[in-house]
């Protein structure tokens, strides 16, 4: 694109160069040449006076003299009343094109070596007298090379100077599309991260726009892909929990090793599953309008489906805040999925017969959950937070805390870890209604003071 922008450019400066500076350089002769031969005119009316005068031989060669050279005029005076004819000069046309002068009665000029004659006839009382006056041709070139030397300098810029914008302005469309290629395999490559810069030409421009407009998009349908896989496989883990406490009360028989070697399995499995989708973090995008759930109702439901488990343990179980619904902008599925994550973990890290509790509280602009237990506790929260930002170690994918924390982050809001009033882990998740960022401070006392007043 880039050589056939500079070629078109070329190709048509040179026509242009050329339509215009052939026929000013013909002109410009012909300009020279006009002036030479009036030149000639003018001395030869220096003469006309003289011969209306007199025609002495001597007195007319000392006008002659005066007027120019006496190489370069020539007088030609007819013959009559006894007088032969007179020729002051020297003569260089032919003695047919003074007599074709003379008889016309108007000027010519003629060809002679060395350039040019002008002819001028003069009718005297005597006859016609013809006035020759030799142009030579450096006075009718005089200035036409210097000319058509400055035309074809100009003429050679313009081509230079054209040939040089088409080459900047073929490197300012070359170099946009030349980036697009790269980027596009580039990302063919699996470079996920490659983008495009955003400018040139207008056309490239908008093609560079929907270009990261779509690699965006494959990085978040891929993203969203490892979302979905890990998000199923952790899931997996609830009725995972259930077979590994139902096996371990089977005894010691080995069909009973066997069922909880094959659940063990089954869990590494799972684990494996879950870290290999979290390779790349996925963005959690906020819900749309409209879109929510009764988060009252899905902490009955769920509790309801742990209740069975928690029995089987003795395992006390308190519920509050659940009596009224309970409207927070995040999808069902996406609750239900934290909450199962949540109370998996009691079930997997605290003793048998450990009580733990769900609270609900509806603030004005937020909605707090909190999952409490009484059981050890956890010793260093912040270590138990960055496992559920990617960093899970043997035994834990810390996905559990992760799909909490993009819950509640997806609102505005956030996840922490503290102790509850069990004695044991209290996770706080903080949904923010109004999707501001949320208060952090002061918002833990009025969770205290709300918890009592339902607790009266």
């Amino acid at each position: 694109m880039r050589w056939a922008l500079v070629k078109v450019c070329l190709a048509v400066t040179t026509m242009v160069v050329i339509a215009f500076a052939v026929p000013l350089g013909l002109v410009i002769k012909e300009m020279a040449r006009d002036r030479a031969f009036s030149n000639a005119e003018r001395e030869a009316a220096v003469v006309v006076p003289a011969l209306s005068i007199t025609t002495d031989r001597d007195q007319l060669e000392r006008v002659v003299a005066s007027a120019g050279s006496d190489d370069g005029m020539a007088v030609h005076l007819p013959a009559g009343d006894g007088r032969s004819a007179v020729d002051l000069g020297r003569q260089r046309v032919a003695d047919a094109d003074i007599a074709a002068v003379r008889k016309l009665g108007r000027a010519s000029t003629a060809e002679v070596p060395g350039g040019s004659a002008l002819l001028q006839p003069v009718a005297l009382s005597l006859g016609t007298v013809v006035i020759e006056v030799y142009v030579p041709e450096s006075e009718v070139t005089n200035g036409v090379g210097t000319a058509w030397a400055v035309l074809a300098g100009v003429g050679a810029a313009l081509v230079v100077g054209s040939v040089a914008v088409a080459d900047r302005l073929g490197v300012r469309m070359v170099q946009p599309a030349r980036r697009l290629v790269e980027g596009a395999h580039e990302l063919g490559e699996g470079k996920l991260g490659a983008r495009v810069p955003e400018e040139g030409p207008n056309e490239l421009r908008l093609a560079a726009v929907a270009f990261n407009s779509m690699a965006d998009q494959v990085v978040q349908l891929l993203a969203n892909e490892r979302e979905l896989a890990a998000d199923l496989s952790h899931r997996l883990r609830t009725p995972l929990t259930v077979l590994r406490l139902n096996a371990a009360s089977l005894g010691d028989s080995s069909a009973a090793e066997q069922t909880r070697t094959a659940v063990a399995q089954l869990e590494r499995e799972v684990d494996t599953i879950i870290r290999t989708a979290r390779e790349a973090k996925p963005q959690t995008t906020a819900p749309g309008p409209g879109a929510g759930c009764d988060a009252a109702e899905v902490v009955r439901e769920r509790m309801a489906f742990w209740s069975a488990l928690a029995e089987d343990e003795g395992r006390k179980v308190r519920t509050a805040g659940v009596d009224r619904p309970v409207r927070i902008p995040v999808a069902r599925a996406d609750l239900a999925a934290a909450l199962d994550a949540l109370l998996g973990n009691v079930f997997r890290h605290t003793p048998e017969g450990t009580a733990f509790a769900v609270d609900v509280h509806n603030g004005e602009d937020a909605v707090i959950v909190l999952v409490s237990d009484a059981g050890p506790g956890i010793p260093d929260p912040e270590a138990a937070m960055a496992r559920g930002r990617g960093s899970g170690t043997a035994g834990s994918t810390g996905l559990g805390l992760d799909i909490v924390r993009r819950l509640a982050e997806s609102t505005g809001g956030d996840v922490r870890i503290g102790s509850s009033v069990l004695g044991g882990t209290e996770i706080r998740i903080w949904i923010q209604l109004d999707g501001r960022e949320p208060v952090r401070r002061g918002h833990r006392g009025t969770v205290r003071r709300r918890r009592r007043a339902v607790a009266r």
